[in-house]
């Protein structure tokens, strides 16, 4: 594993995330193009930082497939788009009533509940514009990448299915299957679907053997992700969180800590770690990026 050693991340996550702000700034309509109010209310979340986790996963795996070029950053922003909607309709009073987001108040409480729905909505939207105009890829391409982002997006097996599962859950005593259920939609569809993306932009539609194994090496980071989430949940502060800690907890949240303890989830995340490493096994030097990557995510103190 001596390429995941020797990578410089630090340096590989500066350069990515700033041709992934740059490509965003293209992409996304200037604050004062009217409606003024609602490109405001989608640039101050989409460009409140973040770690752009998923459009560099959607990079590195086209990376490690050789393809380095300018075509997999409009799939990647469109990862993006889509994940900042999230969070902005997530910390809406009538989901998690939050009001911090990256540090910052949420988009609800700069813009008013009414703007940061359309706000989502127009991060949406604009995601779906973004991949059917999409450069360098060809029809076919672009097809599987609007086809994996709204199955990833969507109610059966995606992200709002696993927010309506979550949200369900609060009513219902802890359990191993609705845990997974849950987190296996609501955070795991969208991370698989980042090296998915990278993939696709590299040419290998589904079925192919490479995409298959990038899809072994999402849905295992997908995991731990969200079980170094909920650990952080209970273990970090306000500062390194950048929101409010605990609120898994007050608001009867099924987690993993809540159903396996933290020693054994921390375990599980190390576990999932392994897996991870072993989907890779195929790509050689080429996937250093992505162990990195998942070393970063089980590792992380934010």
């Amino acid at each position: 594993m001596a390429a995941a050693v020797e990578f410089d991340l630090q340096e590989y996550l500066a350069r990515q995330c700033e041709r992934v702000h740059e490509a965003l700034d293209r992409l996304t309509p200037p604050a004062p193009a009217e409606p003024r109010v609602i490109h405001e209310a989608m640039r101050y979340s989409l460009f409140a930082g973040g770690k752009r986790v998923r459009p560099v996963l959607a990079i590195a795996a086209a990376g490690a497939l050789g393809e380095m070029g300018e075509r997999v950053l409009a799939p990647a922003c469109a990862l993006e788009m889509v994940h900042t909607y999230s969070l902005i309709h997530d910390d809406l009073p009538a989901l998690d009533n939050d009001d911090l987001r990256r540090g910052r108040p949420t988009n609800h409480k700069v813009f008013g509940e009414a703007m940061a729905i359309l706000a989502g909505d127009a991060l949406l939207t604009l995601a779906f514009q973004t991949l059917a105009q999409a450069q360098g890829l060809d029809a076919a391409q672009r097809l599987a990448l609007i086809a994996e982002l709204s199955a990833a997006s969507g109610t059966v097996g995606g992200m709002i299915g696993g927010q309506v599962h979550d949200l369900e859950g609060e009513k219902q005593a802890p359990s191993a299957e609705l845990l997974h259920r849950i987190h296996r939609a609501k955070t795991g569809a969208l991370l698989r679907a980042s090296v998915r993306f990278g993939a696709i932009s590299a040419g290998r539609l589904p079925g192919a053997e490479a995409y298959e194994a990038l899809s072994r090496y999402g849905e295992a980071i997908g995991l731990a992700f969200q079980i170094v989430d909920d650990l952080l949940d209970i273990e970090a502060t306000p500062e390194q969180l950048g929101k409010t800690p605990g609120k898994d907890a007050a608001q009867h949240k099924i987690t993993f800590p809540a159903v396996y303890g933290a020693e054994q989830s921390r375990r599980m995340a190390g576990e999932q770690l392994d897996a991870s490493r072993e989907a890779l096994r195929p790509f050689g030097a080429q996937a250093a990026a992505l162990h990195a990557i998942a070393s970063l995510i089980v590792h992380r103190n934010s």
